[in-house]
């Protein structure tokens, strides 16, 4: 059974660039290959094991990508905007005045350093199903921080 991949429109469009790019690059590294093995003995020659291991790198990458692609599911943007579920952006506020903006997203396109948690995290969990004005506990590793949901779109 193939297993789905959850993403929003910008997330399969990224995916879709960077498949283009490291498809870009099979030229490139097969030429690092044809230039390393002019240098004689293949056992002892390091720029050839380390052009065929990018090689293997980015053709792994490449059918990563590819699968992904071809089961992937796009989240919609929720629509009514009642509740926290995928897709949806959020503005948090701290108990000490901090905002924080999220955006609910499936576990591939998870990056939370730009904002988009996963929605399998503890704090993605956390937010599905609240209702704008309830209050959030997320718990840390060092502490936890209660969040009040100002904003849902």
């Amino acid at each position: 059974m193939k297993k789905l991949f959850r993403l929003t429109q910008s997330g399969v469009d990224e995916l879709q660039t960077e498949l283009s790019t490291i498809i870009a690059k099979r030229s490139d590294i097969a030429e690092s290959i044809r230039s390393a093995r002019e240098l004689g003995d293949l056992a002892e020659n390091s720029e050839y094991q380390s052009a065929r291991q990018d090689q293997e790198r980015n053709e792994s990458r490449i059918s990563e990508l590819e699968y992904i692609l071809q089961s992937v599911e796009i989240i919609q943007k929720p629509k009514g905007d009642s509740k926290v579920q995928l897709g949806s952006s959020v503005k948090l506020k701290s108990v000490d005045g901090k905002e924080r903006e999220l955006q609910v997203v499936g576990t591939v396109e998870a990056d939370p350093l730009s904002g988009k948690i996963s929605d399998e995290s503890p704090m993605g969990k956390a937010l599905i199903g609240k209702k704008l004005g309830d209050d959030v506990e997320i718990k840390t590793p060092a502490d936890v921080i209660t969040y009040n949901i100002v904003e849902i779109s």
